[in-house]
C-alpha cells in the first residue's frame, strides 16, 4: 500500500487573555546622583569666589601695569602667590578626599569575593602602609585570597593597630594632664575637642591618609560610625567607667580627675575607632 506524502497545518495559537506585561525598566535608569544639591551649591560658591576674585585682581594688576611696570610686576608676583598657596591648599584636599575614597575601594574589593580583585588590591595596599613592604613578597606568592588577608592582619594590620592605641593612650595622658591644669571647665571641652582631631589625623596618618579639613570632617563622621563597633566590643567597660566617674560623691571627693578619667577613655575609644575606619581590610 502506498502512502502518499502530506503536509499537516497545525492550528494557529488560541489569543492570549491576560494583558502583556509591562517592560522592565532597568534599574540604572532610577540611579540618584552621585553628586548632591548641598555638594553643587558649595562648588558653585567656591567656583564664583575664586572666578570673581581672579578677575578682580586681574583688574587691579592691569590697572597697577598702567601706572608702573615694576608696580605692575610686583602686585602680579603677590597675586601669583597667594593664589598659587589657595591652588596648592585645594589641591592637598582634594587629594585627601581622594585617599580616602581609595580605602572605600579597597574595602569593596575585599568584600567583593573575586579572588583576583582581592589580590590585586592586598598587593595595592600593602605598598602604601608602614610594615607592608615585608608581607608584600608573601603575597605576591599566594594565590589564596584568605592567605592573603590572613598575612594582612598578622603583619601591617596589627602593627598600625597598635600604633594607633598608643597614640591614644598617649592623647589621653595629655588630656588628663590639660584638664588638671585647666582652670576653666570650658577650656578643658575645647582642649579635650582640639587634642581629639589632632589624634584623628595622627592615627590617619598611620595610614597614609593624610586629610585636610574636609578629609578630617570625613573621618570624624566615619569614626563616630566605628566607635559604635569599638564601643560595643568594650561596652561592659565602659560602662561600668561612665558610672564609677560620673558619681557625684566621687565627682565631690576627686574634682576634675572624675572629668579627666571620662575623657581619657573616650579618646582611647577615639584612636581605636578612627584606626577601623581608615583600615580597609576586614577583621579576621
Amino acid at each position: 500500500m502506498r502512502v502518499e506524502p502530506r503536509i499537516e497545518l497545525e492550528e494557529e495559537p488560541a489569543p492570549r487573555l491576560e494583558p502583556p506585561l509591562p517592560a522592565v525598566v532597568a534599574a540604572d535608569t532610577f540611579a540618584p546622583p552621585r553628586t548632591g544639591t548641598a555638594a553643587l551649591a558649595l562648588l558653585g560658591a567656591v567656583v564664583l569666589a575664586l572666578g570673581l576674585a581672579g578677575l578682580s585682581v586681574g583688574n587691579f594688576v592691569a590697572d597697577q601695569f598702567a601706572r608702573a611696570t615694576w608696580l605692575g610686576w610686583a602686585t602680579l608676583g603677590v597675586a601669583g602667590a597667594g593664589f598659587g598657596l589657595i591652588g596648592a591648599g585645594l589641591l592637598r584636599e582634594v587629594r585627601a578626599l581622594l585617599a580616602l575614597r581609595h580605602v572605600d575601594g579597597l574595602r569593596d574589593a575585599f568584600a567583593s569575593g573575586n579572588a583576583g580583585r582581592m589580590m590585586r588590591a592586598a598587593v595595592s595596599w600593602s605598598h602604601t602602609v608602614p610594615g607592608g613592604a615585608t608581607v608584600a613578597p608573601a603575597l605576591q606568592a599566594v594565590n589564596d585570597p584568605d592567605a592573603a588577608l590572613a598575612l594582612l592582619r598578622a603583619g601591617p594590620c596589627r602593627t598600625l593597630r597598635e600604633d594607633a592605641d598608643r597614640l591614644g593612650r598617649s592623647a589621653a595622658v595629655q588630656a588628663v594632664a590639660g584638664i588638671a591644669a585647666i582652670p576653666s571647665p570650658a577650656l578643658d571641652v575645647l582642649f579635650v575637642g582640639w587634642r581629639g582631631v589632632r589624634l584623628v589625623r595622627e592615627v590617619a596618618a598611620l595610614y597614609g591618609v593624610r586629610p585636610g579639613v574636609l578629609g578630617t570632617l570625613g573621618l570624624l563622621r566615619r569614626a563616630a560610625t566605628a566607635a559604635t563597633l569599638v564601643g560595643a566590643a568594650s561596652l561592659a567597660g565602659n560602662t561600668a567607667a561612665q558610672a564609677l566617674l560620673s558619681s557625684p560623691l566621687l565627682a565631690h571627693a576627686l574634682g576634675d580627675a572624675a572629668a579627666a578619667g571620662v575623657a581619657a577613655r573616650r579618646l582611647v575609644v577615639l584612636a581605636r575607632a578612627t584606626a577601623l575606619a581608615c583600615d580597609p581590610v576586614p577583621p579576621g
